[in-house]
């Protein structure tokens, strides 16, 4: 399989006058093209701060981080933004929807953003997305009036805008409910199913019965990296 994420000797380390923190302590891994992988751990285990190395919202201290072909670490700042929407699809717990655009509006942001798909093609792109989150008919309302599954929903149309060949989500059901939480594991694994590359980031264990592969962290350090052979129903 095409590895598409590789992480080599990553580390990270937080300096303060009052203490030297090491959140990520010599992180190697190898995450191929189609894989459906949950990253577990208890809250500051290093989970999150793995998920920003990766999406390039934080840079390591030391190691090699390369994602989709491109070693992100050389990338100018002025570059990174760009690259981040078109490469990676971010889903957050809290959904960061911005308030004041409709919901179609908030899927056709990123495209607008990144200039890569054509102008003349967004909105029917923004209503395939929708369609395909049953959201067709909220297309017009604003965020507020959604329930915490459908923004989460719409959060997930929003990270597919672009095509990008990764979607990585932090703590995307830590803000539902379990029923609705498991209807968001199952609209991920119906995307893994079509191809997409999906990392979940989670302190849910429960998550690991949807993905095909579970990597454990405790104290920044992987201590377990397994596979399940198959998705669950």
């Amino acid at each position: 399989m095409k590895e598409i994420i590789k992480l080599v000797n990553v580390g990270k380390d937080y300096n303060s006058q009052s203490e030297n923190f090491s959140a990520l302590k010599n992180i190697n891994l190898s995450i191929n093209k189609g894989e459906f992988i949950s990253i577990i751990g208890k809250s500051g285990s290093g989970k999150s701060t793995l998920l920003n190395i990766m999406s390039a919202i934080d840079h390591p201290t030391n190691g090699d981080v390369i994602v989709n072909n491109t070693d992100i670490l050389l990338l100018k700042n002025s570059k990174l933004d760009r690259w981040r929407g078109e490469n990676i699809g971010l889903v957050f717990q809290f959904f960061q929807l911005i308030p004041t655009l409709s919901v179609i509006e908030n899927v056709i942001l990123p495209m607008d953003f990144c200039n890569s798909i054509p102008l003349k093609e967004r909105h029917e792109r923004a209503l395939e997305l929708l369609k395909l989150v049953e959201l067709t008919d909220k297309q017009n309302k604003f965020p507020d009036i959604l329930s915490g599954g459908e923004k989460q929903r719409l959060a997930i149309a929003r990270s597919l805008a672009n095509k990008p060949p990764v979607i990585l989500a932090d703590e995307p059901t830590g803000n539902l409910d379990s029923i609705t939480a498991t209807t968001i594991y199952k609209l991920f694994e119906s995307l893994n199913k079509q191809g997409q590359t999906i990392i979940i980031v989670s302190h849910d264990p429960s998550s690991q019965q949807y993905t095909n592969r579970t990597i454990n962290i405790a104290d920044g350090s992987i201590v377990d990296d397994s596979l399940t052979g198959c998705n669950h129903v």
